[in-house]
């Protein structure tokens, strides 16, 4: 048997630091956020010491597991301003909804950013905190502002809706979410119809 090439070696760290931050993720939601890196290592079937090696404490590591997540939303949110013109258009607007639906869906770590977020990043130490609230109105929230072109508090309550109704997926364990209803739900505090 040969050994591995520094390729391959590379691959499984990658691999592994893709399999602790989505378990760390998911994990924020069975226990509130409370967890440790021994559950993380269990649950993902890993050794501590290997999960210790990447990420010594809990705070390391859920710094990774949000910029990871905000990494994957700005993704979305690049796609769709792409997408739409210079004039909002709801029906742009609906489809970042259902966009941001199904990868919250399917990423726990991109609908952390957004929960945490509803919740100003409370579970975070100060100065974390701080940066997280930062690094979410730059990244995340201003350009969906600017895009959607609302001044009030319409998109607060927006992302209200598709924060709330997501986490029945992660907290009631729904397998699927009606992510069309859903976006649609999100769109009446946009456009205000009833």
């Amino acid at each position: 048997m040969c050994p591995r090439t520094k390729e391959q070696n590379e691959q499984i760290r990658l691999q592994r630091r893709e399999q602790i931050l989505d378990v760390a993720a998911r994990s924020y939601f069975r226990t509130g956020g409370s967890f440790d890196i021994r559950d993380v290592a269990r649950e993902a079937g890993l050794g501590y010491g290997t999960v210790y090696h990447y990420y010594p404490n809990r705070h390391l590591l859920i710094e990774d597991v949000l910029e990871s997540g905000f990494e994957r939303c700005e993704q979305v949110t690049a796609e769709w301003k792409n997408n739409s013109g210079s004039s909002r258009d709801d029906r742009q607007l609906l489809a970042y909804c259902i966009a941001l639906l199904r990868l919250w869906q399917s990423d726990a770590r991109a609908y952390l950013v957004y929960k945490m977020a509803s919740e100003h990043y409370a579970g975070l130490p100060e100065k974390d905190r701080q940066h997280a609230k930062r690094n979410f109105m730059e990244r995340l929230y201003v350009p969906l502002q600017s895009i959607a072109q609302c001044e009030d508090d319409s998109v607060d309550h927006m992302l209200a809706v598709l924060v709330g109704c997501c986490g029945m997926h992660y907290y009631a364990g729904n397998s699927e979410l009606d992510v069309d209803r859903i976006a649609l739900l999100a769109m009446q505090a946009i456009t205000k119809e009833s």
